[in-house]
């Protein structure tokens, strides 16, 4: 039996009405925020990810699918959402619009980690990226957006963690002081972090295996070294969060783990479940130096993104499912050939205007259409008889006051939107 690869799912059943429903809101949510869709290619330039997540990171190091295609060019699956947002607003040229560019996109992403809860190789993710704007404003905008719209999901105790990681000027005095500070230190973390110490010693601090460690705990802090340009840049974030009613805590040891960071960099997790704790649902950041990096104009970026799959698994406990659960709006039954000729006629008539419906495809008795139709929880039983059909009825039974009443067929459609 050939089964699914290791690290991906199938979402089926009760799992793929939380998936719609999640995918709804989150569109909902965006269209109010006035963000426009973007699609990027599922797979680009190894290059790409290279230049922008950063060759030294775990993710380029030891996570990304990478292959050679047949015209022998190095590709990578997509890992994270940002690089290719940026990478199309470069090479297509949209920082020659006048306006701030502000996007969103949900697609699936590739990472080769061990398979765990929350944690897959095929995963999905929605995010957005704001290009253009280094105002503070856009920040904290954001940041709530990415808040309200997991509220909105019904999730509730949410809280943001923030840090900034400052200018270049800021963030070269932390990483001087923090060098210092772990170099008597080596010996106490872990063999990953002993090779980030040559190349990147941030990373150190996003450690998933030294995180509780009192070297890591007593490590300088971000915010200390701040130059007055950067502390008042964050203080400003922290006021506009405040006045929108958004829940944060300054966090110094959130750094994220990609290397196109700086100034804010921000998690998102529910206080409800220790094991939701654990596992971040988004996060995000400002990356001002990005677009020029890859090619692009000076200008300036921000962005965050959510794992869906981390989110279906909170809404599971949170049993959602009672919520978002699909019912049929009107079940038609019918028994003869004639019958059913009238059933298909009706049952395109109701859907093209926009009404749930199903009707009878087992070739299942009276009987049995009554069990499927409680089964469905329809509202509407709309019932064929050939004697009533002669006559232009039909017979509409709601389902939830057991109420029966004969309806003109040419006025049924009408009846059923006035009474739903």
């Amino acid at each position: 039996m050939i089964t699914k690869p290791k690290g991906t799912i199938d979402v089926t059943g009760n799992d793929s009405l939380l998936w719609d429903y999640v995918n709804s809101v989150v569109a909902t949510m965006m269209s109010a925020y006035n963000y426009e869709y973007i699609r990027t290619p599922i797979f680009e330039a190894s290059e790409l990810f290279h230049r922008s997540v950063g060759s030294s990171s775990d993710i380029v190091k030891k996570e990304t699918y990478d292959f050679q295609d047949k015209g022998e060019r190095h590709i990578t699956l997509r890992p994270e959402g940002t690089a290719g947002v940026v990478r199309s607003y470069i090479e297509n040229k949209l920082y020659a619009e006048p306006d701030v560019k502000k996007y969103f996109y949900n697609g699936t992403m590739y990472r080769y980690e061990r398979p765990q809860k929350g944690r897959l190789r095929e995963f999905t993710q929605f995010g957005v990226e704001v290009l253009g704007s280094n105002d503070p404003i856009i920040d904290a905008e954001v940041i709530s957006l990415q808040y309200r719209i997991l509220e909105a999901l019904h999730i509730e105790n949410l809280q943001i963690n923030i840090n900034s990681l400052g200018d270049s000027e800021s963030r070269e005095n932390y990483r001087e002081a923090l060098v210092s500070y772990l170099k008597p230190h080596l010996d106490k973390v872990c063999p990953d972090c002993q090779e980030r110490f040559k190349t990147n010693p941030l990373r150190i601090l996003d450690c998933k295996v030294d995180k509780d460690s009192e070297v890591i705990k007593n490590a300088p802090k971000t915010v200390d070294y701040l130059n007055k340009e950067s502390k008042e840049r964050f203080e400003t974030v922290l006021k506009y969060l405040r006045f929108l009613d958004i829940d944060y805590e300054v966090n110094p040891n959130i750094v994220r783990g990609l290397d196109y960071y700086d100034h804010t960099v921000f998690e998102i997790v529910s206080l409800d479940n220790e094991e939701t704790k654990a596992n971040v649902l988004g996060g995000g950041g400002r990356y001002n130096k990005l677009i020029k990096e890859l090619d692009g104009p000076e200008s300036y970026g921000i962005g965050f993104a959510c794992g869906i799959d981390r989110i279906i698994d909170v809404l599971k406990d949170i049993d959602l499912y009672k919520d978002v659960k699909k019912e049929i709006e009107c079940y038609v039954m019918y028994v003869s050939e004639e019958e059913k000729l009238y059933a298909l006629d009706i049952v395109q008539n109701l859907r093209l205007n926009g009404i749930v419906t199903e009707t009878n495809n087992l070739n299942k008795s009276l009987k049995g259409q009554f069990k499927e139709a409680d089964r469905l929880s329809a509202k509407y039983l709309i019932i064929l008889n050939n004697e009533d059909l002669k006559k232009g009825l039909v017979n509409v039974k709601d389902n939830r006051t057991k109420e029966e009443e004969k309806v003109d067929i040419a006025e049924l459609t009408e009846y059923i939107i006035g009474n739903l």
